[in-house]
């Protein structure tokens, strides 16, 4: 995760974007695919009709994305690795070999819910794999006030690199603590760590005595972090576990105080200027398409006024990210493309990646002087949950154009140039992870029904006026289907060319 601060935000003068016309702006601003019943209320949100060939892409980068988690996940802790070779084969650099990512580790925890639901495994194998996990974050890794270190020693928990105690990395892996206390509602021991794991994070200690805004972290050496989440980022999934915290809560008056620089592309306009990650990361458990930051919600716009005291506006965070994903896929295809050939309307993306000169936070703004013709593949599939009708093709093309170049044992290699022909030969947990919790949310919503299954994220988001507009039906959740254990298979379709 790039510790970093957004531009600061300019004056709020901008026109309400609810008078804007077209169809492609319309289609960025409403929530997609709700399915009306017959007396006008809307029922639900409908998946994205999928044909057969593109289930079967999409299941097949599902697949391998869940392979990185499968493999690449110390057996011991059940820390799941920080990168590794998209070819399986062991690293030779010295110091980087089995370092492991506290954030990868929470998707890993959610990979395996989504792999159980699927029988690509049995539900016990992933018991297991989730219990080894929960065990070593509850007994043996090192924290701080409930914190952990964003990077980790795979096979012991030692802190590795000087990393700090980190914030939204701990966030994120408490996302995926918490989706498998609720896959595995019936699991007693599954249920006492996770709930053990969540409850003894000291939120407010994290504040560092602020009333509004966390730290980035905290390191012994140094104790907090000068930089504060206090822009727009990938920060929503922080104050909602902070907010609904059991035990430790912080003030739901934290919530939108945060500074909202506006960004845009053409007709797409939207609130956060930074890499796509900021959008996909935390919407990748929270279910926000059908919550709305008004009593009567103005379906087509990204920005309401407020006459909350906590901020002067509020934002349809869901919109918003559909439209800084379509924003992007403008930028490449219409600008950028005639810089660099390698882009087009089907070819295009960054968010934080590698390069060609190292780990690079690409797309700080829509203009950001540092692109070269990369292209993040994550920046699309992490997106498949927001806009499928781009992101879809997007991934097609680019497995079509450059094949095994750019696609591997796990998936999409983390970054390419088309331009210059270099390719990373690394998948990083967190990309893989976003790629496959997003294509999971396009095809069934499944990790967004667990996650939010969960009591606390519930209250929170109720507590900061973000309320359903169609509340859940009254009725206990259907069983989960027990299958039996079965031969872990990750070769049909695409993975036998």
């Amino acid at each position: 995760m790039m510790y970093r601060r957004l531009s600061r935000c300019f004056p709020l003068f901008f026109r309400g974007l609810s008078g804007i016309c077209g169809v492609a702006l319309l289609g960025c601003l409403l929530p997609p695919q709700r399915a009306l019943a017959a007396d006008g209320e809307a029922s639900g949100f409908a998946a994205y009709p999928l044909t057969k060939l593109n289930t079967d892409l999409v299941d097949d980068i599902s697949r391998r994305s869940f392979r990185y988690f499968w493999e690449q996940t110390d057996p011991r802790t059940g820390l799941a690795l920080d990168r590794a070779l998209n070819d399986g084969e062991e690293q030779e650099k010295p110091g980087q070999e089995r370092i492991a990512s506290i954030a990868a580790t929470g998707f890993g925890l959610t990979a395996y819910c989504i792999a159980a639901d699927h029988r690509w495994i049995g539900r016990e194998t992933a018991r297991q794999r989730v219990l080894t996990a929960l065990r070593f974050l509850a007994d043996e890794a090192p924290n701080e006030h409930g914190w952990f270190y964003h990077y980790m020693d795979s096979s012991t928990g030692k802190r590795a690199w000087r990393s700090e105690i980190s914030s939204i990395d701990t966030a994120l892996l408490l996302a995926g603590v918490l989706t498998t206390r609720q896959y595995f509602r019936d699991d007693f021991e599954i249920n006492k760590l996770a709930t053990l794991i969540y409850s003894r994070v000291d939120f407010r200690w994290m504040m560092d005595g602020s009333p509004l805004y966390f730290s980035h972290g905290w390191t012994p050496e140094r104790g907090f972090l000068r930089y504060r989440w206090d822009t727009y980022s990938e920060l929503l999934i922080l104050y909602t576990l902070g907010i609904g915290s059991p035990t430790h809560p912080i003030s739901p008056d934290t919530w939108d105080m945060w500074k909202m620089p506006m960004a845009g592309v053409g007709d797409h306009m939207y609130v956060g200027g930074g890499p796509l990650f900021i959008h996909q990361f935390s919407q990748a458990w929270l279910d926000l398409r059908d919550r709305f930051p008004a009593a009567s919600p103005a379906a087509d716009s990204i920005v309401i006024p407020s006459d909350s005291r906590s901020s002067s506006y509020r934002v349809n965070y869901f919109a918003n990210s559909i439209a800084a994903t379509r924003a992007q896929q403008e930028l490449f295809s219409k600008d950028l493309s005639r810089q660099f050939p390698g882009y087009s309307s089907k070819v295009w993306g960054v968010t934080a990646s590698d390069s060609a000169k190292g780990y690079t936070d690409w797309g700080t703004s829509p203009t950001d002087p540092r692109i070269d013709g990369t292209v993040v593949p994550s920046a699309a599939a992490g997106s498949l949950m927001f806009t499928p009708d781009i992101c879809i093709p997007a991934m097609r093309a680019m497995l079509v154009k450059y094949g095994k170049k750019i696609y591997g044992r796990y998936g999409f290699t983390d970054a390419f140039n088309p331009n210059t022909g270099w390719a990373s030969p690394f998948v990083i947990g967190i990309d893989a992870g976003i790629t496959l919790l997003s294509a999971e949310n396009l095809r069934t919503g499944n990790v967004w029904q667990w996650f939010m299954a969960n009591p606390e994220p519930e209250y929170a988001l109720d507590l900061v006026g973000l309320k359903r507009l169609h509340p859940a039906p009254d009725r206990d959740p259907a069983p989960f289907p027990q299958p039996s254990e079965t031969v872990f298979n990750l070769s049909p379709g695409l993975l036998n060319k």
